[in-house]
């Protein structure tokens, strides 16, 4: 039986939206910190205290006994990855998603940096799986259909550079639980799906293979790879959907100019 959409009053949104903003200062945070050397517990530890300071709980961290603040997916590792010990190095990428928990709502967001000389392909990844975020939120507004965000994000990512569109794991709802109906995946086709009515909240986060589409479970229960072992790109915004114009509960834009500054980043 498909789980009931729960619409937000503008009053929730906000508490969402106060959630999603805590989540982007602790991603601009982990941008400012990101360099070689550097351990993904690090991050962590960073990221929790930045969370904590604004008075809320990391909303992963529990969540189905996930150990951490962060989920932190280098290289391979698609989504899902647990901090460790593991030190990044030039070259690598790195998908850092996060989440925040205060007065009843949950937050949610998810960027991929660059971390020194990266390859021109992988950048290119990259470029293409951020700019089909917000092709796909361009087409979260009131009257389109659920299948018309998946349907962009495809088209941009797999019809037309080839890359691989996970199937397995999607965007969702959010609110009062981290993972809310609807269901939203990064491939479909237009006009298919529910309407898309003003108050759906939803986090938009296309998940890109370089190459084929194909994903493993590690033993771990939790951490997703590509099975032919190369890089994948994620980025996610949480979106209220409107009238003409999604409304972006998150926000990267400190995130990104602290890539402008951090010397260890590639601005792509």
């Amino acid at each position: 039986m498909a789980r009931r959409i729960r619409y937000k009053t503008d009053e929730e949104i906000e508490l969402i939206r106060k959630n999603c903003l805590i989540v982007s200062a602790a991603l601009a945070r982990v941008a400012e910190l990101l360099k070689p050397g550097i351990t993904s517990l690090e991050i962590d530890k960073a990221a929790e205290e930045v969370v904590r300071d604004h008075g809320a709980e990391p909303g992963f961290k529990g969540y189905g006994g996930f150990p951490a603040t962060l989920c932190v997916s280098y290289n391979d590792i698609v989504v899902h990855g647990i901090p460790g010990e593991y030190e990044f190095k030039s070259g690598d990428i790195v998908s850092v998603d996060c989440g925040s928990f205060s007065e009843g709502f949950y937050g949610d967001a998810a960027y991929t940096f660059a971390i020194g000389e990266v390859d021109a392909e992988i950048v290119e990844l990259l470029k293409v799986t951020r700019a089909s975020l917000y092709e796909g939120i361009a087409n979260a507004i009131v009257g389109n259909r659920l299948g018309d965000i998946g349907y962009t994000i495809q088209e941009l990512t797999e019809r037309k550079r080839n890359y691989g569109v996970v199937r397995e794991l999607v965007g969702h709802g959010v609110g009062q639980n981290l993972h809310e109906a609807p269901e939203v995946p990064n491939y479909g086709k237009r006009g298919r799906g529910i309407v898309l009515k003003e108050g759906l909240v939803i986090a938009i986060e296309p998940m890109i293979n370089l190459k084929k589409r194909d994903i493993y479970q590690d033993k771990d229960g939790w951490t997703i790879r590509t099975l032919d072992g190369q890089p994948s790109a994620h980025f996610e915004h949480t979106i209220a959907v409107r009238k003409n114009e999604a409304d972006i509960l998150s926000d990267h834009t400190d995130l990104e100019e602290n890539i402008k500054n951090n010397v260890n980043l590639l601005d792509f």
